[in-house]
């Protein structure tokens, strides 16, 4: 009789604690959609101008912000009062379908500011809408295909996890390449800084919001699973901050903000004469 009144006092300890974790997604979920989906739409018609000949960038950007908008899109979906199971499994493959192309098209990101400074010449020939628009197409299958193999193998987590943990490394490279080129190149001195900026943000993102998950996928701890879903949730909301270095002067405002900051609490702590 003691047993059983202690596992019902876990249970219902459990149970409470899973309508609080529940209520919190709820909540962040629904902040995330209001303050996320509009400044998407309006980050994509601002990138969309930008897009020339000249300019790859921005299409990478874009196609980013459409697989934010697919996960927005499946968000409401899910906080909607609808009870039909069938409708939130379908809608459940079409988030992680734009979670996997986010994180594909971050790579893209990443690359293609790399090779801005490590391959200049390479790049500038070769930069064309034509081949990003085939890149593009590339990175929007490679998903598809991943969901179907781990769906139709039932090896979803092991696959998840293999996925994700693959872009750490082509970060990290990316980022050590920069930094070794940015000396001998000819780039700007404010678009290295951007360049820089950029690449420390991606994998910031990628390390903050999608490790945690590559983390639960190997270890399947209950706290950990849900920490790891609010953060991946947060990724729109990330890469809007990513949309923002991405345009020119960005980095230059944000450190001539920082260093009035530190020129004002230096003045302030001077003793009055």
């Amino acid at each position: 009789m003691e047993d059983f009144l202690v596992n019902s006092t876990f249970l219902n300890s459990d149970y409470e604690y899973y309508k609080k974790v529940q209520y919190v997604k709820y909540v962040v979920t629904c902040i995330i959609i209001c303050i996320g989906l509009p400044l998407t739409l309006v980050a994509i018609y601002a990138v969309y101008s930008l897009v020339r000949n000249d300019h790859v960038a921005p299409i990478y950007i874009i196609n980013l912000l459409i697989s934010d908008v697919i996960q927005l899109c499946c968000m409401i979906i899910w906080v909607a009062p609808i009870q039909e199971g069938g409708i939130f499994k379908i809608f459940y493959y079409f988030y992680y379908f734009g979670v996997s192309a986010s994180v594909c098209f971050m790579v893209c990101v990443a690359v293609e500011r790399y090779l801005v400074v490590s391959r200049p010449l390479w790049y500038r020939f070769r930069r064309t809408i034509k081949s990003s628009v085939v890149v593009c197409v590339v990175v929007w299958v490679l998903p598809l295909v991943f969901l179907l193999t781990s769906h139709f193998w039932n090896y979803t987590g092991i696959f998840s996890a293999v996925f994700l943990l693959i872009p750490l490394p082509v970060f990290i490279f990316c980022l050590g390449g920069t930094l070794k080129a940015l000396s001998a190149s000819t780039v700007p001195s404010d678009e290295k800084r951007q360049i820089l900026g950029i690449l420390v943000l991606v994998l910031l993102i990628y390390t903050l919001l999608f490790m945690p998950s590559i983390i639960w996928y190997a270890s399947h701890q209950q706290t950990l699973t849900q920490l790891s879903l609010i953060f991946i949730r947060l990724s729109p909301l990330a890469d809007l901050v990513l949309y923002v270095f991405m345009r020119k002067g960005a980095i230059d405002k944000l450190l001539a903000a920082v260093c009035c900051c530190r020129t004002d609490s230096n003045d302030t702590n001077k003793p009055a004469v």
